[in-house]
């Protein structure tokens, strides 16, 4: 049976978001206390795949993702999914918005609910925790009055919804991104998204502009760039990037080679099936057949000279 492990316990935004996967029918669903901890499960052989977050609509990039995928044993994303968040205010039956004094909710929820809370609980002390069902959990057990999180954390834990859909910005989306130890890619499906981590070999004028350069002359739309600290001193970078295309696609292959000669280094994370757009065409030049006829063009001029 396959296992699966995911930010738990039951009833967190990822429990819904793997719910959802197809992958998830039949499998064993390990819940943990946080996303390293997930991650780490898929690396030790405890599970066979995580479903964690990677970035949302509103907050952004999960650091803890980024590094994780950054860092360590190499992994591969297999897959994405999109979940709408909706945020809830939850209570034990009978807890009216005059008796909280305490509010338990997850990073990433209250920095989306941070202006509501202050505008309507501003007496409220705000108890970060390592998910949104931990802290409905931990308020049903009496350790906190309310928690922001998600309905079906409020039916599972037997609490009541004191205020729907208090998200400071309305139809925020989660990208989660299920996780499992290096594999052949799926097939292209032509509407794909690569991810990678480019490192860079020394800190210089120009350094993100020739890595921008090797994916803009190659027609290669980036769909997501984000810099991260490789925690060795001040000012060492790495870059977290999605792109259209698959490693399948000449233009992406050559492109990653191309970051190999001039990056330290380069982690190859996946290509698989874009589930938020549709890819953009792909320039005159940078298809395959191109690719292809322009190698044998050259292997002609190196044999024997002749253009």
């Amino acid at each position: 049976m396959t296992t699966i492990a995911f930010l738990g316990p039951e009833g967190t935004f990822a429990h819904q978001a793997l719910r959802a996967l197809p992958v998830a029918a039949g499998a064993e669903l390990l819940p943990t206390s946080n996303v390293t901890l997930a991650i780490d499960a898929v690396r030790s052989g405890a599970a066979d795949a995580a479903l964690v977050p990677l970035e949302n609509s509103v907050e952004g990039a999960v650091p803890a993702t980024l590094d994780e995928l950054a860092n360590g044993e190499p992994l591969i994303i297999a897959e994405e999914t999109y979940l709408a968040v909706t945020f809830e205010l939850l209570g034990r039956p009978g807890t009216q918005r005059t008796d909280i004094r305490t509010v338990a909710t997850h990073t990433h929820a209250e920095a989306q609910v941070r202006r509501w809370l202050i505008d309507n609980l501003s007496h409220a002390h705000v108890a970060l925790v390592g998910s949104t069902a931990g802290a409905a959990q931990a308020v049903a057990a009496g350790e906190f009055d309310a928690a922001v999180g998600a309905a079906v954390a409020g039916e599972l834990y037997g609490l009541d919804v004191i205020a729907h859909d208090i998200a400071d910005n309305g139809g925020a989306v989660t990208r989660f991104v299920l996780l499992t130890r290096p594999a052949p890619p799926p097939p292209p499906t032509g509407n794909d998204r690569t991810t990678l981590v480019a490192y860079l070999r020394e800190d210089h004028a120009g350094a993100l502009l020739e890595i921008l350069s090797e994916f803009g002359t190659r027609g290669i739309n980036l769909t997501r760039i984000e810099s991260r600290p490789t925690k060795g001193r001040i000012g060492q970078y790495c870059f977290s990037i999605d792109c259209e295309g698959h490693l399948e696609d000449e233009r992406v292959g050559d492109v990653l080679a191309a970051l190999h000669r001039i990056c330290g280094d380069v982690r190859y994370l996946g290509s698989y099936p874009r589930r938020d757009g549709v890819q953009g065409p792909v320039p005159p030049g940078r298809q395959n057949p191109e690719f292809l006829e322009a190698r044998t063009w050259l292997t002609k001029l190196r044999e024997t000279g002749a253009s």
